[in-house]
């Protein structure tokens, strides 16, 4: 062959490698990660600070916590499999999976994970099992203080359906991380199990362990919004194994709306969270980083959270922490919306539910909140404003939660409050 042939084919193979390149380089921009799912990590078997005993004898028992039962153990995880069940919001073909050690002393060593559509009470369709890698192996050591990305895996994923992530464990670190309040059922049985279609001696526990988050790989129009608060957020008071937290609901709305189809929702609350003071899980401040600013593809971010501080003032005395004012509140909010517009999120306002007849309310208290909705409200320094208040308060006394919305113990709603709250929000602060 002459020298030139050689090099016109050179030169062929050469243009058709860079514009393979090319046409890759285009594809990867074209698409990103985006959470579909998602907690917020705690401490296992840590519970909050009990304030000591009143020296005196409790001749008002209103003027004391009332008792919180101590978190069960978490389950014996030698040489044991966790199956776990999540809800998505939006669906994809390409799936990765978040672990973490948060709270591990030491590394937690995953020997073994597999995904799968689930079935009843903990069983998998085996047809759709698949096995996880980390770095193209088999197993994960992940270290303490850490988390880990699986490695992305071809898996058809439909909107707002169930997906069961499954590992195995030669034995839990030191120091456990969970969600306690998963308001959904996971199954721990002994030995290796992760791929068996349905478990025959499993423990039940309403926990998440070790799990962290669900992205799938979106265009790039999909984004996501981050629900960030508390036990309202995280679904107290809602059904078991029904979904029914109103950032589900509000997913499922989206979901059913051409315009907003391609919007993820992330749940990140944690029951008895504050933004100014550590009491479950780190403060909002401290956790904003983590549960916020770091998730994939967040686009939106709703803020309703402060109640916890506002009933706290309450019990500040006995826990020796300064009582925290609405204008300290106020201060809160505006470093929220300062470090997430630096990452050009937008965040809408909530205003905070009424909670008068709650064990720890107070006139003072509600002076308070109605301090702080009112700057939520009129201030201009949220980017939107959703007036939860407003929906499930008593048209007759507003500083108490309304009947049809109230679970009983007049601060979290039942399932039709958290319907009535996703109602609420207005689709259109989700328009691209």
């Amino acid at each position: 062959m002459k020298k030139t042939s050689l090099l016109f084919v050179w030169i062929l193979c050469l243009t058709l490698a860079v514009s393979a390149l090319a046409e890759q380089n285009k594809s990867n921009k074209d698409v990103h990660w985006v959470g579909t799912w998602a907690c917020a990590p705690m401490a296992a078997f840590v519970p909050p600070p009990r304030p000591p005993a009143p020296a005196a004898p409790a001749a008002n028992p209103a003027n004391t916590p009332p008792a919180r039962p101590l978190p069960p153990p978490p389950p014996n995880f030698t040489d044991a499999t966790l199956r776990q069940i999540v809800h998505v919001s939006i669906g994809g073909q390409q799936v990765r999976v978040r672990f973490t050690n948060a709270f591990g002393t030491l590394p937690l060593v995953i020997t073994s994970a597999h995904i799968a559509l689930p079935a009843k009470d903990g069983a998998i369709d085996p047809a759709t099992d698949k096995a996880l890698t980390f770095n193209g192996q088999n197993s994960a050591t992940i270290p303490a203080g850490a988390l880990m990305l699986s490695d992305p895996i071809a898996f058809n994923l439909a909107p707002l359906s169930e997906l069961a992530v499954t590992i195995h464990l030669d034995q839990a670190p030191d120091g456990i991380t969970t969600h306690p309040d998963s308001q959904a059922t996971s199954y721990v049985q002994p030995g290796d199990s992760v791929s068996a279609a349905s478990f025959t001696s499993a423990q039940h526990v309403d926990h998440w362990y070790f799990l962290n988050g669900v992205d799938v790989m979106a265009g790039k129009s999909v984004a996501a919004v981050v629900t960030f608060g508390d036990s309202i957020t995280d679904g107290a008071m809602s059904g078991m194994n029904t979904n029914t937290r109103w950032p589900d609901d509000l997913a499922r709305r989206l979901q059913a709306s051409k315009k907003t189809k391609d919007v993820a929702v992330l749940n990140e609350g944690i029951s008895g969270n504050r933004i100014l003071h550590d009491r479950s899980g780190p403060n909002a401040l401290a956790r904003l980083d983590r549960d916020v600013l770091s998730q994939d593809g967040v686009r939106w971010l709703i803020v309703l959270e402060g109640i916890n501080d506002i009933g706290g003032r309450k019990f500040a005395a006995m826990r020796h922490e300064q009582v925290p004012t609405a204008q300290d509140l106020i201060g809160g909010y505006r470093q929220i919306i300062a470090r997430a517009h630096a990452h050009n999120i937008r965040v809408y306002g909530a205003t905070i539910l009424p909670y008068m007849g709650a064990f720890y309310s107070t006139p003072e208290g509600e002076a308070d909140r109605q301090t702080v909705n009112q700057w939520i409200r009129t201030s201009g320094e949220f980017d939107g404003v959703i007036d939860l208040d407003a929906a499930t308060r008593d048209a007759k006394d507003p500083s108490r939660m309304a009947v049809a919305v109230d679970s009983g113990d007049h601060l979290h709603p039942k399932d039709a409050g958290y319907q009535t709250m996703a109602n609420t929000i207005n689709l259109a602060l989700f328009k691209k």
